[in-house]
């Protein structure tokens, strides 16, 4: 009699139990959905992202793997955090321990983020690319490799400098590469006697090269009158792949042109006069 009471009494409490568990069990399922849902959403914004962005040319492949990354591992942190919230743990401590961790790996590794961060920056503004002549930080050179840390520079000197991005970022960027097409300006001194027509046709006769653009048109320049020479300019202008072989090459051919058109380039010269008293 006592065991069929006893019987009757946990069947008569098997609805309760079943409607007390029933929250629980909704709870779990919903957490490992939740875990399955975030992983297949994180992985899927990470190829969104790197099929996007690959797909934008302003954007370097550098930096496509790297924000791929980023999306997927926040994805990832997110779900994990809500996947908690749903099996019933307390998810506001961890995250404060989560954020407490985050800002003491931001102080450790400042200068390391601040480089990442510079980085960045280069990679998606691009005030320089790969090949380009640039000066930066007191630095002068080719750009060999952007990186995400650091950005490698060969000197004309052929020496190989890795530069801190965030030292770069936070200087004067100077790209001489940037526009394909450059100006030059070619100055010389010529004596005072000199026709300065005479000297105008002399130095447009160097614009006779396929390399100097006929437009903007080349022009002759009198720039300055100094103590033993005027001096003029020949300003023109020539595609950037061009630039410094022709600028050597009109130096080279500067003077017997001038010596074909009998321009002298005069020396310094210091006049002494004397005065009534035969002094100097």
């Amino acid at each position: 009699m006592d065991a069929a009471t006893s019987f009757l009494s946990t069947i008569d409490g098997l609805p309760l139990l079943l409607e007390q568990a029933l929250p629980a069990v909704v709870n779990i399922l919903a957490g490992f959905g939740t875990l399955i849902l975030g992983f297949w959403l994180s992985g899927r914004a990470a190829s969104f992202i790197r099929i996007q962005t690959a797909k934008l040319k302003r954007v370097d492949p550098t930096l496509t793997p790297i924000l791929a990354s980023i999306a997927r591992y926040a994805g990832l942190i997110l779900t994990f955090v809500v996947a908690l919230g749903q099996f019933g743990i307390q998810t506001t401590s961890i995250i404060a321990v989560l954020g407490a961790a985050g800002l003491a790996i931001g102080l450790a590794l400042q200068g390391t983020l601040s480089n990442v961060a510079a980085g960045i920056m280069l990679l998606l503004l691009r005030p320089f690319g790969v090949g380009d002549w640039i000066e930066a930080n007191g630095i002068s050179g080719t750009v060999r490799e952007i990186g995400l840390f650091s950005t490698q520079i060969d000197t004309f000197e052929n020496v190989y400098i890795s530069v801190p991005n965030s030292s770069i970022w936070s200087s004067i960027i100077v790209n001489h590469s940037r526009h394909k097409v450059r100006r030059m300006d070619v100055d010389i001194g010529i004596a005072y006697e000199t026709n300065i027509d005479e000297a105008e046709k002399a130095l447009m006769a160097l614009c006779a090269d396929s390399r100097v653009h006929k437009e903007p048109a080349p022009q002759f320049l009198v720039v300055a009158y100094g103590d033993s020479s005027i001096t003029v300019r020949l300003r023109l202008y020539a595609d950037y792949s061009d630039y410094f072989q022709l600028n050597w090459d009109l130096n080279r051919r500067l003077k017997e042109t001038l010596e074909a058109h009998n321009i002298e380039i005069p020396f310094p010269q210091l006049v002494i006069s004397k005065n009534s008293d035969g002094m100097s």
